[in-house]
């Protein structure tokens, strides 16, 4: 029988790579819950129209990436391709808004898009997402962008480039929307790719989107939003690049960004890295005022951002495991119960480690306890189980000495 093998596009994590999964998680618990930020859990799946109302009929997301399928019912259903969404259909049925008036979630967990697996870029990926409901403010927007640069900072990612833009808001994106379309009806957009031509008529913006080589030699004179802005979105965006600016936080504008997804208004933001080979995006995001009642929700503002585990974990120094206390060893058959309950009693007092329950020798026992990193080599040989007592070496010094069982567990607390 043939042995079966993992889907295309999704990867097995083992040490030391997943090492660094749990250490971007560990550090985004440590430094979003600093910012006031509570982790949530949502679901992998959620039914399609959240996705098509959200995302945008038009995006290449739900146009071509999203994993959907009939359920036994034939409701039609999703594997989430990002998390906004279903963070914000969770938001709205819990009703969170009547509990507080401003929301700090984040979440994290795996993601599903249908593309082509590259560096970086798997069919089933991860992501850390942080959302912010209720508020709307420069002083949000900034205290955002220094929560991320703080976070990568703790990851010890240092060669990083900071874009942002605005995209306006429901009073300036029409006059821009129309400045577009003007702008194309002048140029030659047959010469667009096949997306592009479809996006002039639906949804101009997301044409300045396209990587195609020629789109963008093609638009590299179209209108920029940040020209058509209402006093209220330019002061604010204005506000943003001076805090920044005062926070000693390096950025450009980019009066291109724009970002995949329908929903963004206003601030919208990525950070990429040139360490990956050609420069990438690792994180990204903006706000979304209007998201929550396109929902069915209340009319509230929100921002929020998303990073890639699997780019930022390209950018990461491999992370060996910290090591253990201690590894008992049984020299004698008859230790294998001693060592259980020796092994158990130094747990419960915070201390961490390992056991081997088989009798074996001396040099394979050390072998094995240099092996798992331990610190302390607990031995119970046959003179030990006789006297009740543990031969206690250290395995960085050498230095080795015998006690009675009841006094190991003090001694390693006292010498940790």
């Amino acid at each position: 029988m043939s042995k079966i093998q993992k889907i295309k596009g999704v990867a097995d994590l083992f040490p030391p790579e997943s090492n660094k999964f749990n250490f971007m998680e560990r550090t985004a618990r440590e430094v979003f819950s600093r910012y006031g930020f509570k982790n949530v859990r949502i679901p992998i799946m959620e039914k399609t129209e959240l996705f098509a109302r959200s995302i945008g009929e038009e995006t290449d997301v739900v146009q071509k990436e999203m994993y959907t399928f009939p359920d036994r019912k034939g409701r039609s259903l999703t594997l989430r391709p990002e998390a906004t969404a279903g963070l914000m259909r969770a938001y709205i049925e819990n009703k969170l808004y009547a509990a507080e008036s401003v929301s700090k979630l984040f979440t994290f967990g795996p993601m599903f898009r249908y593309e082509r697996p590259q560096k970086g870029r798997m069919r089933q990926f991860h992501q850390l997402d942080v959302e912010v409901i209720g508020a709307k403010d420069a002083q949000t927007d900034a205290e955002l962008l220094l929560m991320l640069y703080s976070f990568l900072r703790e990851l010890g990612l240092k060669k990083l480039a900071f874009e942002i833009n605005s995209l306006g808001c429901r009073e300036c994106r029409p006059k821009h929307r129309q400045a577009l379309k003007e702008f194309f009806e002048s140029i030659n957009k047959d010469e667009l790719c096949e997306d592009c031509r479809r996006r002039v008529d639906s949804n101009p913006l997301r044409v300045l989107d396209c990587k195609q080589e020629r789109c963008r030699e093609l638009t590299k004179d179209a209108p920029k939003i940040t020209d058509y802005l209402c006093e209220d979105c330019h002061n604010s965006f204005e506000e943003i690049k001076r805090i920044l600016t005062e926070m000693n936080v390096e950025f450009v504008h980019n009066p291109r960004l724009v970002r995949g997804l329908d929903y963004y208004v206003g601030l919208t933001f990525e950070v990429t890295s040139s360490d990956i080979g050609a420069q990438t995006a690792v994180a990204g995001g903006g706000r979304y005022d209007g998201l929550i009642k396109q929902l069915g929700g209340p009319d509230l503002p929100a921002i929020g951002f998303a990073l890639g585990m699997e780019r930022l974990a390209l950018l990461l120094q491999d992370l060996d495991n910290d090591g253990i206390d201690f590894y008992v060893a049984v020299l004698d058959e008859k230790g294998s119960t001693p060592a259980l309950m020796l092994a158990q009693e130094l747990r419960a007092a915070g201390l961490c480690g390992e056991a081997g329950y088989t009798k074996g020798s001396m040099k394979s026992r050390l072998r094995a306890a240099n092996k798992a990193k331990a610190s302390w080599c607990l031995m119970l040989g046959t003179d030990e189980l006789e006297a009740g007592e543990v031969t206690v070496k250290n395995l960085e010094s050498g230095e080795q000495e015998r006690m009675k069982s009841s006094a190991v567990c003090e001694y390693l607390i006292a010498n940790r």
